[in-house]
């Protein structure tokens, strides 16, 4: 079910082994979540700004101010289509702010809004999305505080771009750095509802089923997860690039391994078909109201039937656990194999936050 396909293999080995690929200019692959992101990051921005914070190249910075510790995020939303089942630009904007302070174990408090739109958008997609953002405003319980608007001329944009700031206070210390082996991976719930739903509605592909992007504010549940928190290593949401991407980065510098139970994955049979027409791996595909967890063996049962009772977390799952070896990432398929889950290149899909 699970398949990289050879193309993946070659262009993996081939970046690693033959030192990288050399661009030129900026390709969409750069803004889609893999290898050539990073790159990006590590090989250009990061020499132009370089300090401890930024170079822990997390969701969201933590800042200390008069003792108190701080999570701010920064992100734009250029989505492709704006709407879409479960949701739009607007709820996604808010949704993926409040989800990166809540991974960095914040509570979300105030957000800023800002929108570059092209002449011509008409105004009742503008209220029809303004109304979206402020309705997932109040059910995260943040509050848009500030903003900006830009008018840009007629093909000089594409509809509407979104960006945002969040300032949350931290109540959980997390880093990789608290990651063990034997420690339990789990995650909140299905598996790549978001990104099948994007391409199901820019590809017009017809695909009749009830699947809808799974967009939602995750402090919803990580603000009940604070009793768990000496329990609670590491949290990340997996957007762009998917589970693999995170998994990946999670023993990213560390000396650990992963290994994934594909018998416990929990996906849609919806979202295994519609890949498999595709021809592409669940693994990969974007999730935009799923997180990842990483906590200690003892506290794992109990941290999962608490992220259960949320409706948000029913479908929650242990997948797999941190090994010392093999190092890397690692799918225990169901006929009892193993193969290793690697990071690609670039995710197949662009735009789908």
């Amino acid at each position: 079910m699970f398949q990289i396909q050879n193309t993946y293999i070659f262009i993996y080995f081939s970046l690693y082994l033959g030192g990288g690929m050399k661009h030129e200019t900026i390709r969409l692959a750069h803004g889609a979540g893999g290898l050539l992101t990073s790159r990006l990051i590590k090989d250009v921005i990061l020499k132009y700004f370089n300090n401890k914070i930024i170079k822990r190249l997390e969701d969201s910075a933590e800042v200390n101010i008069k003792s108190r510790n701080i999570a701010f995020t920064t992100d734009s939303y250029v989505i492709n289509p704006i709407f879409f089942p479960g949701g739009d630009i607007g709820k996604l904007a808010i949704c993926g702010t409040v989800n990166d302070l809540a991974m960095k174990g914040a509570i979300p408090e105030f957000i800023s809004f800002s929108l570059i739109i092209e002449e011509g958008f008409p105004f009742r997609d503008l209220e029809k999305i303004l109304k979206s953002a402020s309705r997932a405003a109040r059910k995260a319980k943040i509050q848009v505080v500030c903003g900006d608007t830009k008018v840009v001329e007629k093909g000089k944009a594409d509809k509407i771009f979104i960006t945002t700031s969040g300032i949350g206070i931290i109540k959980i210390d997390l880093t990789k750095e608290k990651i063990k082996v034997g420690d339990v991976v789990l995650v909140s719930g299905t598996i790549g509802d978001h990104g099948i739903t994007i391409v199901n509605e820019r590809l017009d592909l017809g695909l009749k089923s009830s699947i809808k992007s799974d967009v939602a504010p995750l402090n919803l549940i990580t603000n009940k997860l604070f009793n768990f928190k000496s329990s609670i290593h590491f949290m990340r949401d997996p957007t762009r690039g998917g589970i693999v991407s995170v998994l990946n980065e999670m023993i990213d510098k560390t000396p650990y391994g992963i290994m994934i139970q594909e018998n416990d994955l929990p996906i849609k049979r919806e979202v295994i078909g519609a890949t498999e027409i595709l021809g592409i791996d669940p693994l990969y595909v974007a999730n935009e109201g799923k997180f990842v967890a990483v906590v200690d063996r003892k506290a794992a049962r109990r941290i999962l039937k608490r992220i259960k009772s949320h409706i948000l977390g029913r479908d929650a799952a242990i997948i797999g656990e941190i090994v010392k070896k093999p190092k890397g990432v690692w799918l225990k398929t169901k006929i009892g194999g193993t193969h290793p889950l690697l990071q690609l290149e670039a995710e197949g899909l662009p735009r789908i936050c």
